[in-house]
Parts: structure tokens; C-alpha cells; sequence
């Protein structure tokens, strides 16, 4: 009998209790009430450590850091998770976990049981390792700011309809829920200045042929950010135009890491 993997438990425990984040969430919210905000980051906060427990046993190996595509995504979704439930201690947010509960169910589980692509393992210098840290945080912060604009399109279609739903009805004004999706874009572009930043300083070549198209792409999602940012600052950019632009550039660095990363372990094997 092969030995059970050291992740299993933890990887298993992150996901039920996401599921019962997301039940007591749903329930709540389809009798047109608030979730218990203490309970439900309870929940999530139970949920993240199981999470970041079973990343740990799938990530630190004898020889170094296995990165994998599924794990890092794992990784992401955790700490786009965390980061949520810190700031829902000072902003409300909370409803922004309606969407990425499942996104945390979906990658603990898929980390734990899909196999894994041909990975190099990490084993790097303290610069290296913050690189890939702050790329991470700016991933993060970034999905953050998705997943609210979807909300704010949704939110800004009910009203406009006049027809808000249970959900809806519970959110922050318009108003509140813009102010905070480009709080999240600013942060999400100083973290992202900072990894190409870092980058630059500690990897031999930017431009090496398996890194030239992550850099490119991680280049112009950084410009569409910084396009966007502008905009609103100088011509007052709201709506529908700053959503498209949110979504351009959070396609493009999500091109720029998983596209990759998906090419070269599953189909280039390198």
C-alpha cells in the first residue's frame, strides 16, 4: 500500500471547509441577507491556512522550490484569498469572496490530484525567491481587482435595469465598489512595478529566449495598467471603459505566467 501524501488531509480540509464557506454564503444570500462577516472569515481564514498547508508539503522539496502550474495557481488563489479576508477587517469586501471561495475549492483540489507538468525546481537566491513573491502579490492583487469589476458590471447592470437582486441589494453603493477596484489597481501596479523591477536586478537576462515572452507580455499589462490608471486620474476614466481596460491587462499578465507556464510543462516539457 503506497503511503498517503503528507498534502492529502490538509488539501481535503481546505476544501470542505470552503464549501461551507460558499453553502453558508449562498444561503444567506439567497434569502436576500448578510453573511455573518466574523463566521464567514472564520471560515475562509481556516480554509487558507488547510490551503497553505498543503502547498507547503507540495512546494518545498530536499533540492528546492517545485513551482508547478497547478500549484502555483493554488498558491495565487490562496493568497488572493488571504489578502481579501485582511482587507475585509477594514473595507467591506466580503462579497468579493462569493467568487473566489470556489476559485480556492477548485485550485486546492486540482493541486492535489492532477498530475504535474515537467518542472525545474527553484533553488535561487534570496532576490530571485522575493521576485517571485512580489509577481505573486501582483497576481494576486490583480484578481482582486477582476473579480470586483465583474461585480461592479453586475452591480451596475441591476441598477441600470432596476431590477438588483438579493445580492446585489447588499453590496456597497456604486460609488464605494469603484473607489475600491481602483484601490485594488494601484496596489496590484506598485507590486507589479516592483517584481519587473526586481526582475531586472536579479535575473541574468530578462530577455532570454524562455523568458522573452513572459517579460513582453508582463511589460504591456504593466502599460495598459499604468494607460488606465492615467486615465482615470487625468480624464476621470469610470464604468465600462476602465472594466475593459482592467480585463485587457489581467488577460495579458495571465498570458504571461500561465500561458507559459502551461506551454513549456505540458506540451514543450521544459
Amino acid at each position: 500500500m503506497l503511503p498517503l501524501s503528507p498534502s492529502l488531509l490538509p488539501s481535503l480540509a481546505a476544501a470542505l471547509l470552503y464549501a461551507a464557506a460558499i453553502l453558508y454564503q449562498g444561503l444567506r444570500l439567497g434569502q436576500g441577507a448578510k453573511a455573518d462577516k466574523r463566521l464567514l472569515c472564520l471560515l475562509g481564514t481556516l480554509a487558507v491556512i488547510a490551503q497553505a498547508t498543503a502547498l507547503f508539503w507540495q512546494l518545498l522539496t530536499p533540492l528546492g522550490l517545485s513551482l508547478d502550474f497547478f500549484s502555483a495557481a493554488s498558491l495565487i488563489a490562496a493568497a488572493v484569498i488571504g489578502l481579501t479576508l485582511l482587507a475585509c477587517a477594514r473595507i467591506p469586501v466580503e462579497n468579493l469572496l462569493l467568487l473566489l471561495f470556489p476559485l480556492g475549492l477548485l485550485t486546492t483540489l486540482i493541486a492535489q490530484f492532477a498530475p504535474t507538468g515537467t518542472v525545474p525546481v527553484i533553488n535561487e537566491s534570496p532576490g530571485i525567491l522575493a521576485h517571485i513573491l512580489l509577481s505573486i502579490l501582483a497576481y494576486g492583487m490583480f484578481t482582486i481587482a477582476v473579480v470586483q469589476s465583474l461585480l461592479l458590471l453586475l452591480q451596475d447592470h441591476q441598477l441600470k435595469h432596476k431590477h438588483p437582486s438579493g445580492l446585489i441589494r447588499n453590496f456597497p453603493p456604486l460609488q464605494t465598489m469603484e473607489s475600491l477596484l481602483f484601490g485594488f489597481l494601484w496596489a496590484g501596479w506598485v507590486l507589479l512595478s516592483l517584481s519587473l523591477i526586481s526582475g531586472w536586478l536579479f535575473l541574468d537576462n530578462l530577455f532570454a529566449q524562455h523568458l522573452v515572452h513572459k517579460t513582453l507580455l508582463a511589460c504591456l499589462a504593466w502599460f495598459v495598467f499604468s494607460v488606465l490608471l492615467w486615465g482615470r486620474n487625468r480624464l476621470g476614466w469610470r464604468g465600462h471603459k476602465a472594466i475593459r481596460w482592467t480585463l485587457a491587462g489581467f488577460c495579458l499578465l495571465m498570458l504571461a505566467y500561465f500561458g507559459s507556464k502551461l506551454v513549456r510543462e505540458f506540451i514543450l516539457h521544459i
